[in-house]
């Protein structure tokens, strides 16, 4: 069992940055690639970005490479993520979630993720 929570969500101006985090417990941390998702009211999950288990690979949705960074801590067994210039379209509730049988993998498909946050509610205002 892999236990996830999020943090770091909020209400921010547009243009503003925010920092997510995401606290993993329940089994080695390093043996796991990691992924955020978001998902809006009356939308579908959507694919933010993913990690590896190591950090040396990364994977990002196209329409926010450039914005968003994910990273990770190993030693704290903590994901991240970066939200730079946010928009009223990043309003979303953002999810982290553990694949656990593929670390060196950047899965976008959020079926091929095991476990998952509650969520952190991300609000940008314009």
């Amino acid at each position: 069992q892999v236990q996830l929570v999020e943090s770091g969500g909020g209400l921010v101006q547009a243009g503003a940055s925010l920092r997510l985090s995401c606290a993993a417990s329940g089994r080695t941390f390093s043996s796991f690639a990691m992924g955020w998702f978001r998902q809006a009211p009356g939308k579908e999950r959507e694919f933010v970005a993913a990690i590896t288990w190591s950090g040396d690979s990364t994977a990002y949705s196209d329409s926010l490479k450039g914005r968003f960074t994910i990273s990770r801590d190993n030693a704290k067994n903590t994901v991240y993520l970066q939200m730079n210039s946010l928009k009223p379209e990043d309003t979303a509730v953002y999810y982290c979630a553990a694949d656990v049988h593929f670390a060196v993998g950047t899965p976008v498909s959020p079926t091929l993720y095991d476990y998952w946050g509650q969520g952190t509610q991300v609000t940008v205002s314009s």
